[in-house]
């Protein structure tokens, strides 16, 4: 299929999108990569009036880690991320999920920022946020304000993004040395989206694990922060017994949607496998 008929601006300034985006309200879409917009124009899934292409604004883009808080712009790509040095020493969470994002090609040009306000409850990046307690800084015309990851994602494509606002930056506080992370999907093949993902980090000492975060993905219409199973958890080491009784608080956190493929007792049967593979990756 194409396209239906659009107009396109190349944006060169943020006051440039606040204006268009003040004129043209919900007629409008946002290019910031483009990977996942471009399929659904061509699917006639979205039919915007005009596209506004915001890659090439600068400032919106690069990694920079200072004292405690990583920043990461929202047009930086996935690849950008997967590849950098300064991630996979204080947020390996993002570089052990990276690779699981489609293909080098999308990852190629795929934003960060594109992903997160997609809100596709598939995607990694916004389990992995809501893992790292992430803050999203999101500016309009009359000013910024920061949102948290967990209070970010609203439901299926939906987000706590008003009109006229645009997604610039996340903030994600720097783990200490105590920290461990690990990064589990299952998908049909490499490449596809998951059907179902978990995003784990905790601290450690003496075996044991502490202030421990599991948000899954797939599960349902946004990331799910599983709470309970993370209670069953705190304090203790990892054992047969210990991921028992975390997989059995499953049942507490999750209620999975079916899809096209797989069913809602195989999803949870899948979050359970998983939640031991994260247990034992974080206790090595």
């Amino acid at each position: 299929m194409k396209a239906p008929p659009f107009a396109y601006v190349r944006a060169r300034s943020l006051v440039e999108v606040f204006d268009l985006m003040e004129r043209h309200g919900d007629r409008a879409s946002l290019l910031a990569g483009g990977q996942s917009l471009l399929a659904t124009l061509n699917m006639r899934l979205s039919s915007p009036e005009l596209l506004i292409d915001i890659t090439r604004l600068a400032g919106l883009s690069g990694i920079e880690v200072r004292d405690s808080t990583a920043t990461i712009g929202a047009l930086t790509t996935h690849a950008a991320i997967e590849r950098s040095a300064e991630i996979r020493k204080h947020l390996p969470l993002l570089a052990q999920a990276a690779p699981h994002i489609a293909h080098v090609a999308i990852r190629n040009v795929g934003t960060f920022g594109g992903s997160l306000a997609l809100a596709d409850p598939a995607a990694e990046w916004p389990a992995c946020c809501v893992a790292l307690d992430a803050q999203f800084v999101l500016a309009a015309k009359t000013g910024t304000r920061r949102v948290a990851a967990r209070e970010f994602f609203k439901g299926l494509y939906a987000t706590a993004l008003r009109p006229g606002e645009v997604l610039t930056h996340v903030e994600i506080p720097v783990p200490g040395p105590e920290c461990c992370s690990a990064f589990v999907e299952l998908a049909q093949r490499r490449g596809d989206y998951a059907i179902v993902g978990l995003a784990a980090v905790a601290k450690t000492a003496r075996g044991a694990l502490s202030d421990l975060r599991l948000a899954f993905l797939g599960v349902g219409t946004a990331p799910v922060l599983a709470r309970k199973t993370m209670a069953a958890m705190e304090g203790k080491r990892v054992s047969t017994e210990s991921v028992a009784a975390a997989t059995k608080a499953l049942a507490n956190d999750l209620d999975p949607t079916a899809d096209l493929y797989s069913s809602a007792a195989t999803k949870m049967q899948l979050a359970r496998v998983l939640t031991g593979r994260a247990l034992a990756a974080l206790a090595n």
